[in-house]
């Protein structure tokens, strides 16, 4: 065993035990969080939001040093950034730092392993075959974070849209039933909570908001910034000119559930629609070419073992 070989034995030792420190640090409930869970009110999207930002504060502690690397100075990539995080259902102030620092970490880390790894099992590979692996490792590293964000993002965003029909139905016939705007949202915050925590979380904030003494369109339009979801901010702009215009609120919730439902079907007929353009290079590329080989392959051979023996003894003679 060389020199190289001990070097990346060490290296990965070093790697795996700050790994393991890095993992058991940030999922070890502290004593503090416990508490908090403890004497938080019922209510599981409640229960676990003192555990994610323990999670957070852990992660912000370990790679700290390393965030200040790539943490923008720009307060428009900041404030973006941080729509992201409202738009991922994150809002402690922390998050960024512990972003920026885990992809950090990840950018640096990761090529070092690598490259490594690549001197341990490819010694004959030239330097620009090493060098594309570490610049590889690198960006996947420095990537990771975002993929990870967006597809965060995506998810929350397709939960949201497709739940809040519903919820505008059952705002419907609460206001229908006589409560007001304010009572029907904390209702509908209360009974969506079954079927979407994360529209129940977000209707339960409007809430807080509305009873703190913030004007109804300010917090509805908050709710529009935080989740970033198309419909709910035609809904919010709905209900302002209702109110403005002094329209039936229950009139309009009905129209404007059913114009989405409407959008929703139409998104659904789209998707089904690309399945067919989707397959095409699946076919092209994998299917058609091993249907070939299995249905030409046999006569492939027998011309080859047959016909080309006649036809050279023929040429022959």
């Amino acid at each position: 065993m060389d020199y190289t070989q001990i070097a990346f034995l060490g290296l990965l030792f070093i790697a795996v035990t700050a790994g393991a420190y890095f993992v058991m640090n940030l999922f070890t409930r502290s004593a503090t969080a416990a508490r908090l869970e403890a004497l938080g009110p019922g209510g599981k999207a409640k229960a676990t939001s003192p555990g994610a930002d323990a999670w957070i504060e852990r992660t912000v502690k370990l790679t700290g040093p390393f965030a200040k690397l790539s943490t923008p100075e720009d307060n428009e990539d900041a404030s973006t950034l941080r729509a992201h995080f409202m738009h991922a259902g994150i809002r402690n102030p922390s998050a960024p730092l512990a972003f920026f620092g885990i992809k950090t970490v990840l950018a640096l880390g990761l090529p070092l392993l690598a490259y490594f790894t690549v001197l341990v099992s490819r010694p004959e590979l030239e330097f620009q075959g090493t060098l594309l692996v570490v610049l590889l490792a690198a960006a996947l590293g420095y990537y990771l974070p975002n993929l990870v964000l967006n597809r965060m993002i995506f998810v929350r965003q397709r939960e949201i849209f497709e739940t809040f029909p519903d919820a505008l139905d059952l705002m419907t016939v609460c206001v229908e039933a006589g409560l007001g705007v304010e009572a029907a949202l904390v209702k509908v915050a209360d009974e969506m909570q079954h079927k979407s925590e994360a529209l129940a979380e977000e209707l339960h904030l409007v809430t807080l908001e509305l009873r703190a003494g913030l004007e109804r369109a300010r917090a509805l339009r908050n709710l529009a910034m935080r989740t970033g979801v198309e419909e709910v901010e035609g809904f919010v702009a709905m209900i302002v000119q209702a109110e403005r215009f002094g329209t039936s609120i229950a009139a309009s919730l009905r129209v404007h559930s059913d114009m989405l439902r409407t959008r929703r079907r139409q998104r659904a007929e789209e998707a089904a629609a690309k399945i067919a353009l989707k397959l095409l290079f699946p076919l092209i590329f994998c299917i058609f070419p091993s249907l070939m080989l299995v249905l030409l392959g046999p006569a492939m051979i027998q011309i080859y073992r047959v016909l080309l023996p006649t036809f050279a003894g023929t040429t022959g003679g």
